[in-house]
């Protein structure tokens, strides 16, 4: 199983992650959010190693790639979305944690 958490309010993150971990799930990333994970010592992978590219324009693209959008989207139960993930190297992803950054303060 894998899970993307991905937060800008980190607030729990570690908790939820190292108990996704401890069920087993692979754990992804993203830049602040990999980092507390990581330091925190719970298993991670960078999200650019599953999409096998850097973050970009100032880590606001990070997650926009068909390894991530094709393993969240596809529909286990449609024979022909998985064949299609198989095609395309991808596996699937089974849980997305994320919440949004104060955009208006970002920007």
């Amino acid at each position: 199983m894998r899970a993307i958490i991905s937060v800008s309010d980190k607030t729990g993150a570690v908790e939820f992650a190292r108990g996704l971990a401890d069920l087993g799930f692979e754990v992804y990333s993203t830049g602040g959010t990999h980092k507390a994970l990581a330091e925190a010592g719970v298993a991670v992978t960078s999200v650019s190693k599953l999409t096998g590219f850097p973050e970009i324009l100032d880590g606001r693209v990070k997650t926009l790639h068909p390894a991530v959008h094709g393993g969240i989207l596809a529909r286990r139960d449609q024979p022909s979305h998985l064949e299609e993930l198989t095609k395309s190297g991808i596996e699937a992803i089974d849980l997305v944690a994320v919440n949004l950054y104060p955009f208006v303060e970002t920007v």
